[in-house]
């Protein structure tokens, strides 16, 4: 079973390479996103350091979204949804490779590239660094509430629009305690209660998500 996970998560890397569009995209997104903020705010650094945490986090979670909409829907399209159904290995453990697969190439660059993005806002180097590990705690979580998301909407006419009214609030929790440990250690302040709760989430995700996209592949598919 943990074979034809590896070798879905592989077939997924490797088309994410041959099409590198939507992974750029994303980054790009977050990119001028979080450095646009700084531009439109001004030279104030008290006032850039209380927002950083949470507008980095709100770039994250908006550019991890961009590409969840073709998380299955190039799979439904040309029938390898179909053959991913009557595989041997359990459709749940399946859609964790995609989701892991897409958290290689979205969640992991953007947590990679946070601390250069977070040297706009003037955080200190240990802000810097809780912002990228919240960032890596906290994007599998978006990919695995996201899958059950795009689980829901595919084959759906204008599911991106469907796709974020029904992830989006699913997510606050994370964007919350991801964006307060960077609080708290700009604070001076203890963040392994932060991290805790994210890594509780991940946990949940991890128990439940793909299930819950499982059954909502079967669904669409029948």
């Amino acid at each position: 079973m943990l074979a034809g996970v590896a070798r879905l998560v592989e077939r997924d890397l490797r088309l994410a390479w041959r099409r590198p569009t939507d992974p750029l995209a994303a980054l790009l997104f977050f990119v001028i996103v979080a450095s646009l903020f700084p531009l439109g705010i001004g030279p104030e650094p008290e006032l850039l350091r209380r927002m950083a945490p949470g507008i980095v986090w709100v770039a994250a979670l908006l550019a991890s979204m961009l590409s969840l909409t073709r998380l299955f829907a190039d799979d439904f399209q040309d029938g390898t949804l179909e053959s991913l159904l009557l595989s041997p290995t359990p459709l749940a453990l399946l859609v964790l490779g995609k989701a892991f697969a897409h958290w290689l190439c979205t969640g992991l660059p953007l947590a990679l590239v946070s601390p250069l993005l977070a040297l706009q806002y003037g955080l200190v180097p240990e802000a810097m660094g809780v912002l990228a590990a919240s960032l890596l705690l906290g994007t599998p979580a978006l990919s695995l509430i996201g899958a059950i998301g795009a689980a829901l909407t595919v084959g759906v006419r204008g599911a991106g629009m469907l796709l974020s009214l029904l992830v989006l609030p699913l997510v606050v929790p994370v964007l919350i305690f991801g964006a307060g440990a960077v609080d708290a250690s700009t604070a001076g302040m203890g963040v392994a209660g932060h991290f805790s709760l994210l890594g509780a989430m991940l946990v949940l995700a991890l128990a439940g998500a793909p299930w819950a996209a499982a059954a909502a592949l079967r669904i669409a598919l029948e």
